[in-house]
């Protein structure tokens, strides 16, 4: 990838791309849930219906963020933005599936996440998803959010370059929602497992934050950003690969937990964080995710663009409402935000207004 040319077109300044959001990403985020929305209210199955559903009406603002990246590239936005709802909608809606879920059984899991998987080979063939457990009829909703991001990586050019690294996050991600999600006294076990396998490659981190590394989407959507560019070559996709994950990943994922302690407690859920001694400890470990994240991007084409990346996350998950009514992660919010940069400050202020104008 020419960096020029990726530099030259991506928002260099807060301003700039909140008005690509505005005017060009949001609208067409909305209007893709929209279609989405309408195969979901005619899924047969009440149960896979009322969880498609339930992942679009309350994570919208996952796919809204995602959509951050078409604003890099507009001249691609119309294979960009079904691409990043779609793969995004995929992971909320299984999501849903697993953790209310009527099965503990994780090849059932792995076959759902392996939708996952073949949406991002252009290649790969549909198969029965629903196989193994007992809700089954979804009237071809999770193949149409397959074929749909299918559709959409045939369109860009360079999507063999980055396929790899692609493919390699959507694996770890599947693994991840299949051992958070199976019988409760296994799944620390099998995490644990899991991490002695990789721990070699991240040692900075604790297990509980590779783990939340390996949730984000948001490697995925930059490595779709990077192949709508005609020249992005595998060398260009494995730099991003390593500037995303694991701190600008792991951060995402650190701070949505943050925010859904209350709601994972009473849902029963696996939390990551949970695992730190204390309330410092947790304030400590994001704060160093987050310095080793922007440090990370520095080196990237357009580094303005991912700081933006940064401190939006922070500005949209500490000035979510979930933040009120729990005194503890009040705390962390307002030690997290303490200095905050005037950029941040700028996303913080435009979260609040997007989520007004939803209500």
């Amino acid at each position: 990838m020419k960096i020029s040319d990726q530099a030259r077109r991506l928002p260099q300044s807060p301003i700039r791309l909140m008005h690509r959001v505005y005017k060009y990403v949001l609208p067409e985020v909305r209007a893709e849930l929209a279609r989405l929305r309408a195969i979901a209210d005619r899924i047969p199955d009440d149960e896979l219906r009322t969880q498609a559903i339930a992942s679009m009406t309350s994570k919208q603002f996952h796919c809204e963020g995602g959509g951050v990246y078409a604003a890099g590239n507009l001249e691609c936005r119309a294979i960009l933005v079904p691409l990043i709802v779609a793969l995004q909608t995929i992971s909320d809606y299984l999501d849903n599936l697993c953790d209310r879920s009527t099965s503990l059984d994780p090849d059932d899991f792995r076959l759902l996440h392996q939708s996952m998987l073949d949406a991002v080979d252009p290649n790969a063939s549909l198969v029965d998803y629903y196989a193994l457990r007992a809700e089954r009829d979804d009237g071809g909703y999770l193949h149409e959010l397959v074929r749909t991001c299918q559709n959409a990586i045939r369109q860009l050019p360079s999507y063999a370059a980055v396929q790899p690294y692609v493919t390699e996050l959507v694996g770890l991600y599947g693994d991840l929602q299949v051992y958070k999600h199976i019988a409760k006294p296994k799944r620390e076990p099998a995490l644990l497992a899991w991490w002695e396998q990789h721990k070699g490659k991240v040692p900075q981190l604790y297990w509980n934050e590779f783990g939340a590394a390996t949730g984000s989407t948001l490697g995925m959507f930059m490595l779709f950003l990077a192949a709508s560019f005609e020249d992005c070559n595998q060398e260009d996709a494995l730099f991003i690969r390593n500037s995303y994950f694991p701190h600008v990943c792991g951060l995402h994922i650190m701070l949505d937990y943050l925010i859904d302690q209350q709601e994972d407690r009473e849902g029963g859920d696996l939390n990551f964080c949970n695992y730190y001694s204390d309330q410092r400890q947790l304030v400590d470990r994001i704060g160093f995710i987050v310095e080793n994240a922007r440090e990370d991007v520095k080196r990237m084409a357009a580094p303005r663009f991912h700081r933006m990346v940064i401190e939006g996350l922070m500005a949209l998950y500490l000035s979510d409402p979930k933040v009120r009514g729990q005194e503890d992660v009040e705390l962390v919010a307002r030690r997290l935000m303490k200095k905050s940069p005037l950029m941040r400050l700028f996303f913080w202020g435009n979260s609040v207004f997007i989520r007004m104008r939803q209500s």
